[in-house]
């Protein structure tokens, strides 16, 4: 009992540090290639040797962090060329999902993605309205959320853990463009009502063709 509890607090402490530390990688706080030392990142956030430890292992594996041979940790790159890979993989994950929740989603999987297409709106137009650091959280879980429902029924536990994957490894990509005003809230709010329709229309090829523009969208300017 002692080691199970002490077990399930230790786990407690790195999740809490790996929210901490997966913030602020999303917003630049942590720069790409920036080297991530046990000691100072203790002094900063907390916790243990062990636990900080645990926590770049966990987001090493979530594609945030990189562990270097005899070097450590360092936040995972950001380059043109890590975009198009996320690009290209969150497509193909997503499109493949959706197609198969089209094909077997039921009536209460469509009041699902209703439902998260509505809080995304409101956090657009919040975000839209006051761009600071809490309503831009809000808008990036909402888009989180709305991105995850749409594949919910694809019936595949394997495909959701990787399109969530992915979709945190572009949460960067994301929010540089939000800092930086270069999101067409009008353009995305059609292509979104439009998407939304398609689905409800079982019109899996339009639904298809929106959801890569949409993906395209999120991370690449003027969309």
């Amino acid at each position: 009992m002692i080691f199970g509890k002490a077990s399930k607090e230790e786990a407690t402490v790195v999740a809490m540090l790996a929210s901490a530390l997966r913030r602020d990688i999303s917003f630049g706080a942590l720069a790409p290639d920036e080297k991530l030392k046990i000691e100072q990142l203790r002094q900063r956030y907390g916790g243990s040797n062990h636990s900080m430890r645990e926590t770049l292992r966990l987001l090493s594996a979530e594609g945030l962090v990189e562990a270097t041979a005899q070097r450590g940790f360092r936040v995972a790159s950001a380059t043109e060329d890590d975009l198009r890979d996320i690009l290209m993989i969150r497509s193909e994950i997503e499109k493949i999902g959706l197609g198969l929740a089209i094909e077997h989603g039921d009536v209460a999987w469509e009041g699902r993605v209703m439902a998260a297409h509505h809080a995304l709106r409101r956090a657009e137009e919040a975000v839209r309205s006051d761009p600071d650091d809490l309503t831009a959280l809000e808008w990036d879980k909402a888009s989180c959320v709305f991105f995850a429902s749409l594949i919910e029924a694809s019936g595949s536990p394997r495909l959701i853990g990787l399109q969530q994957k992915f979709f945190d490894q572009s949460r960067r990509y994301r929010l540089a463009l939000l800092r930086e005003g270069r999101l067409n809230f009008g353009k995305r709010k059609k292509r979104q009502d439009a998407l939304l329709k398609a689905i409800l229309a079982r019109d899996a090829q339009t639904a298809l063709g929106l959801l890569e523009q949409e993906i395209e969208a999120e991370l690449r300017s003027g969309s």
